[in-house]
């Protein structure tokens, strides 16, 4: 029997600005990655594994990063937002309410602000996590 691997979200891309993660990556793989830039790596193997599992994902470990974290402070520093999904309410012209998923960019403190109940009643999903390249250089 084959076995796949869900490899939709597991992803690198870089721009002029910033550095794109999937967020189905292990932090383990971030630091094994040659892909990725060294700065990120070294960052995440010297500052975020200490703290966090090497097999836990990046989803996984955003969705239930405590808002008193030292882990928050470096991820402000990196300038590091989140791509989510969230359900929300939207009005049709006719008046009914209808539940759709929408993409939106935050801050990952803000993320962190907001309680797992409420992420779990408003279906968050974690796509992506994109770091500041310039922002990196203070490290």
């Amino acid at each position: 029997m084959n076995k796949t691997v869900y490899e939709d979200y597991k992803y690198v891309i870089q721009d002029v600005s910033s550095v794109y993660l999937g967020a189905k990556y292990t932090l383990g793989e971030i630091v094994e990655n040659e892909e990725l830039l060294f700065k990120v790596r070294l960052i995440v193997e010297r500052y975020i594994l200490p703290d966090a599992d090497p097999e836990d994902s990046l989803e996984t470990h955003l969705y239930y990063l405590p808002p008193d974290s030292r882990l928050l402070k470096i991820y402000r520093q990196m300038k590091a937002k989140v791509k989510i999904n969230i359900l929300e309410d939207k009005k049709s012209l006719t008046g009914k309410v209808k539940r759709k998923y929408t993409t939106r960019v935050l801050p990952v403190a803000e993320l962190a602000l907001m309680p797992v109940e409420e992420k779990e009643r408003r279906g968050v999903v974690i796509q992506e996590l994109s770091v500041n390249k310039l922002a990196l250089l203070a490290f």
